[in-house]
C-alpha cells in the first residue's frame, strides 16, 4: 500500500502550513457552535450529568484524534478518512467515509452559517447566513494561507470572550459549586445523547487531517497538531461548562436559548452580553471558514478517484487551491443555509461524522507497529464509542443520517455493478 497517492494528471497542493497554522485551523473549527449553542440541548438530555457527557465526548474525540493522527502521518494527502478507509479497508469503506464526511459536514456548514445569522441579525438569519457563506468561500478560493491567518485572529477573539465569561461567572456572587453535583436526573441514556450532541463541537481536528497535502513535514506536524488542538479545546470547554453550570444550574441551562448570554445575565454582568453575542458570531464564522476548507479537500480527493465528478479535482494554477470543489461546496452550503433548521442540521451532521470516525478507528486498527499503530485499546474504544454516541442521538437524526449513508452506499454499488458490466 502506498503512503500517498495522487492520480496522474492532477496537480498536488502546495505545502505551506506549519504546526501552529494547523493547530489554529483545528481550534477555529472546534471552538465555535458547540460551546455557544450545544450546551443547552446537551443539558436538556443529561441534566446534572452534563459534565459526564462532556468527558465522554472528549474521550471518544481523543481516540478518534489519535487514530486520525497516526493515519494522517502515514497518508499525508487530502481526503482524511476517505483516504485511510480506501487504503486500509478497501474502496467501499473509503467511499462511505468520504460520502458521510462531505454530506454531514455540508449540513454542519449550514448550521454554522445560521448561527452567524441568528447572532448578527436574528430577523434575517437566513440572508446573513448565505452572505457569510459567499464571503468565506471567496476567501478560501484565494488561498489556504490567508484563511489560516484570518482563523488565527478569530481564535484569539473567541478565546478572549470565553475567558471573560468564565472569569465573570466563577467570581460572581450567584455562582454556587453545589450546582455541579450529579443528581438522580442523570441517566446513562441522557449522558450518551449529550455526549453525541457535544461531539459535534469536538470534530474540528479532522480539518487538520484533511489538510494533509498542504502541511510541511506531515509525518511530524499532523501527530503534534491534532492532540494539541484537541487538548486546548477540551480545557476551554470544561472551564466554560463549569462556569455556566455554576450560575445557571442544569435546569435553567437546559431551557436557555443562548446559554452564555443567559449566564452573564445571571452573574449580574449584563454589560458583557453584547460582547458574548459578537464572540458567538465570530466563533461560528471561524468554524464555517475551516469547515468549508475541509469539505472541499475531501471533495477534491473523491473527485480524483471519480467518486464525484472529476472536474472537481482541478487545482487553481495561481492560488493552488481546489477552486471548483470549493465553489461547489459553497453553493451547496448556501442553498442549505437558506432553507434548513439549525438543530436538525446539527443532529444529522453528528450521526454522519460519527460514522466517518468509526471507519477511521477501524482503519487505524489495521496498522502494524512499524506503520505507527496506536495503542490497541484506542481504536477499539473509538469505534465502540462512535457507534454508541451515533445511535444515542435523537431518533430523527439517526433515521435521516442512516438513510443518507445507505443511499450513498447504494449509488456506489450501482456504479460498481455498471463498471463490471462494461469493463474498460
Amino acid at each position: 500500500m502506498s503512503a500517498a497517492r495522487t492520480p496522474a494528471g492532477t496537480a498536488e497542493l502546495k505545502r505551506r502550513l506549519t504546526v501552529a497554522d494547523a493547530v489554529v485551523i483545528g481550534l477555529g473549527s472546534m471552538i465555535g457552535a458547540g460551546i455557544f449553542a450545544a450546551l443547552g440541548p446537551a443539558a436538556g438530555a443529561a441534566g446534572s450529568g452534563l459534565l459526564l457527557g462532556l468527558a465522554l465526548a472528549a474521550l471518544v474525540a481523543y481516540c478518534n484524534a489519535t487514530s486520525s493522527a497516526r493515519l494522517a502521518a502515514r497518508y499525508p494527502e487530502s481526503g482524511g478518512t476517505y483516504v485511510y478507509g480506501r487504503e486500509r479497508l478497501g474502496n467501499f469503506w473509503g467511499y462511505v467515509a468520504g460520502w458521510g464526511f462531505v454530506v454531514g459536514k455540508t449540513a454542519s456548514c449550514a448550521a454554522m452559517a445560521l448561527t452567524v445569522g441568528s447572532y448578527v441579525w436574528p430577523g434575517q438569519a437566513h440572508a446573513i447566513a448565505v452572505a457569510a457563506v459567499v464571503l468565506l468561500t471567496g476567501l478560501n478560493y484565494t488561498g489556504v494561507q490567508k484563511a489560516a491567518w484570518l482563523t488565527r485572529i478569530i481564535v484569539a477573539v473567541v478565546l478572549a470572550v470565553l475567558a471573560a465569561v468564565v472569569t465573570t461567572c466563577l467570581t460572581s456572587g450567584p455562582a454556587e459549586a453545589t450546582r455541579l453535583d450529579i443528581g438522580a436526573d442523570a441517566t446513562a441514556g441522557g449522558v450518551l445523547q449529550a455526549a453525541g450532541l457535544l461531539f459535534f463541537a469536538f470534530a474540528g481536528y479532522a480539518r487538520i487531517a484533511t489538510l494533509g497535502e498542504e502541511v510541511r513535514d506531515p509525518q511530524r506536524t499532523i501527530p503534534r497538531a491534532i492532540p494539541l488542538a484537541l487538548g486546548i479545546t477540551l480545557a476551554v470547554y470544561a472551564a466554560v461548562a463549569v462556569a455556566v453550570l455554576a450560575v445557571l444550574g442544569p435546569d435553567r441551562l437546559a431551557h436557555a436559548a443562548a446559554p452564555l448570554t443567559d449566564a452573564v445575565h445571571a452573574a449580574d454582568a449584563p454589560g458583557l452580553a453584547p460582547v458574548v453575542r459578537v464572540g458567538a458570531a465570530v466563533a461560528a464564522l471561524g468554524s464555517l471558514l475551516a469547515l468549508i476548507l475541509g469539505v472541499s479537500r475531501t471533495t477534491l480527493a473523491m473527485a480524483r478517484d471519480h467518486h464525484l465528478p472529476h472536474a472537481l479535482a482541478a487545482v487553481h494554477p495561481r492560488f493552488g487551491v481546489p477552486h471548483r470543489a470549493e465553489l461547489a461546496v459553497g453553493t451547496a452550503v448556501a442553498l442549505l443555509a437558506a432553507t434548513v433548521d439549525v438543530r436538525g442540521a446539527i443532529g444529522f451532521s453528528s450521526f454522519c461524522v460519527l460514522a466517518y470516525y468509526a471507519i477511521a478507528n477501524a482503519a487505524a486498527g489495521t496498522l502494524s507497529l512499524s506503520e505507527g499503530r496506536p495503542p490497541r485499546p484506542v481504536p477499539v474504544i473509538g469505534l465502540a464509542g462512535c457507534a454508541a454516541l451515533a445511535f444515542a442521538l435523537p431518533l430523527v437524526s439517526v433515521i435521516s443520517g442512516a438513510a443518507v449513508l445507505m443511499a450513498g452506499a447504494a449509488v456506489y454499488g450501482l456504479r460498481k455493478a455498471r463498471s463490471n458490466s462494461f469493463p474498460h
